[in-house]
């Protein structure tokens, strides 16, 4: 039995799960990758392999149909984000699969936090222009008493909230379904995008749908409040990034850290590379070494569930 895995954050611990592999007399392939394989790429691979344990590549219809008409038996989405996974296909092909949910949450969550005390000092900037010999003091702002709207409060926004009421910050959750315990008295709850023009930050912690694809855009940016800081943790098309380059070029935005982005890796002639009080990340906000092990060694468990490995 053949397993093909081309999720990064698993790859670069391979050498930590061969062993759950070698246990079962499983082989595995580990392309030579970066964030995904394409399509194209993927329809020659994955009929070759018994089960699929998947990262952010495009798992589109006519790869499951592909794989269908050769050894695959199932697959598994590693980590949180199905948004370029086609489920429904991989069902019509009686393909059984299934993602990790429930992951990451304080993973991601530091990172968000990490993120909104570096737009609010300008931590980064810092670093940057004390490395090229200067000596900046940007006057920051402070978080107590500022508000963050958190759009999305599964896992990883209700970690995001736990942090950024830590931080004596107000925090306005929008969520179609909401689902807070302790946290339930202190979060007031919105209808998108009912009050954006309160936010000083807005974060983003979603998943990616057809209804949210640029739900931050240029009437949402006219809308929101002068000066407002951007965080995005979970998928790039939630935002415009046409529309957040002239929100930020005008002043409307401040500043941004985006772990994520529309097309990944950042190409280079990206305007948004010209905004020094920019953050920007590698779609990395849940790599650590304690999470990617636990992801993983879900992920495996589950893929051995389908395939019936004893």
């Amino acid at each position: 039995m053949r397993v093909l895995i081309t999720c990064p954050p698993m790859l670069g611990k391979i050498d930590d799960l061969r062993h759950l592999f070698g246990q079962k007399n499983i082989d595995i392939f580990c392309p030579a990758m970066v964030q995904a394989l394409s399509e194209e790429e993927l329809v020659q691979l994955v009929p070759q392999f018994d089960g699929w344990i998947i990262g952010d590549d495009p798992a589109t219809r006519r790869v499951f149909e592909a794989g269908k008409k050769g050894l695959l038996k199932a697959a598994v989405k590693w980590g949180v984000g199905v948004d370029n996974v086609d489920f429904a296909a991989a069902k019509d092909l009686a393909i059984p699969i299934t993602n990790t949910p429930d992951m990451f949450g304080g993973e991601v969550g530091d990172v968000a936090m990490s993120y909104v005390t570096a737009l609010a000092r300008e931590t980064f900037r810092i670093d940057r222009e004390v490395r090229a010999g200067r000596w900046p003091k940007p006057n920051g702002i402070s978080l107590a008493d500022k508000t963050l709207g958190l759009v999305g409060i599964g896992d990883i926004g209700k970690a995001t909230a736990r942090r950024a009421l830590a931080a004596n910050m107000k925090v306005i959750a929008y969520d179609r379904t909401v689902r807070m315990s302790s946290e339930a008295d202190t979060v007031e709850f919105a209808t998108w995008p009912e009050r954006v023009e309160e936010c000083d930050f807005i974060v983003l912690t979603c998943s990616l749908n057809k209804a949210n694809r640029h739900m931050l855009n240029a009437d949402l940016f006219a809308r929101a409040k002068r000066g407002v800081r951007i965080v995005n943790v979970a998928r790039g098309a939630l935002i415009s990034e046409c529309d957040l380059i002239d929100a930020l070029e005008d002043g409307t935005v401040h500043s941004a850290a985006l772990d994520v982005f529309e097309t990944e890796p950042l190409p280079m002639s990206s305007p948004l590379r010209k905004f020094e009080r920019c953050i920007f990340g590698s779609h990395n906000g849940s790599n650590t070494a304690d999470a990617v092990m636990r992801a993983s060694e879900r992920a495996v468990g589950l893929l051995f569930g389908f395939l019936e490995v004893r």
